[in-house]
């Protein structure tokens, strides 16, 4: 059995300034994960497509049960490699990405296609497919649903990343992450705390001067 996977996304930007952010996307603040990325072959056929091949290393946090199938030495980096087919001519991109190594435990193959969305010429639909599968007897199942439910966690991030980068690419401000809302919540819940307790002493003080000038008008 292969968990199957199938996301359309849409980015409100043109093709061709997703294809210019897709060589940029590392690092951005949702891509963390990723380590490395080398580009270990590239070229322009006869027909002007262009042909690349990246190794990327992202870090792999296993589950529990999962570390227990492993010794504790297995390095837990993972080695993706990707392949990509550009054809300027019909604006189109259709990327392979495979994982080389712990592929006892777990091989997820992913298929995107990057072109003009159709309702806008302005920006760009990815259909997106995954395939999950594992080798490992008697746990095979649980693994490949571990994996479907991690993929999607990052196709969360990967889009976030993209549509960090193509607002820095187009002068605009970029998506605050969930770390840096929080903060400037943080911070400012601490001003208002801090403006509180300034006017709660001041109407104290107030009430106090107040309470004193009664009393002296008593004596």
């Amino acid at each position: 059995m292969v968990k199957y996977f199938l996301g359309q996304s849409v980015l409100r930007s043109s093709w061709d300034q997703v294809f210019a952010a897709f060589w940029q996307r590392y690092p951005n603040p949702y891509s963390k994960h990723v380590l490395t990325e080398d580009i270990v072959h590239r070229e322009v056929t006869s027909d002007q497509k262009l042909l690349s091949r990246r190794l990327l290393t992202k870090t792999n946090r296993m589950p529990r049960w999962a570390e227990r199938l492993f010794p504790a030495n297995v390095a837990h980096s993972v080695y993706i490699l990707e392949d990509s087919i550009v054809d300027p001519q019909n604006q189109t991109m259709t990327t392979f990405t495979w994982n080389i190594n712990h592929a006892r435990l777990m091989v997820v193959e992913e298929r995107c296609v990057y072109r003009v969305n159709s309702d806008n010429s302005g920006w760009t639909e990815i259909r997106r497919e995954a395939w999950v599968s594992s080798s490992l007897f008697g746990v095979s199942r649980a693994v490949q649903e571990f994996g479907l439910a991690r993929f999607k966690s990052n196709v969360t991030k990967t889009m976030k990343g993209f549509e960090y980068i193509l607002a820095k690419l187009q002068g605009e401000a970029p998506p605050k992450t969930l770390v840096e809302t929080a903060k400037e919540a943080k911070e400012k819940a601490k001003e208002t705390a801090l403006a509180a307790t300034e006017k709660a002493k001041d109407l104290a003080s107030k009430a106090a001067t107040k309470k004193q000038q009664q009393q002296q008008q008593f004596v």
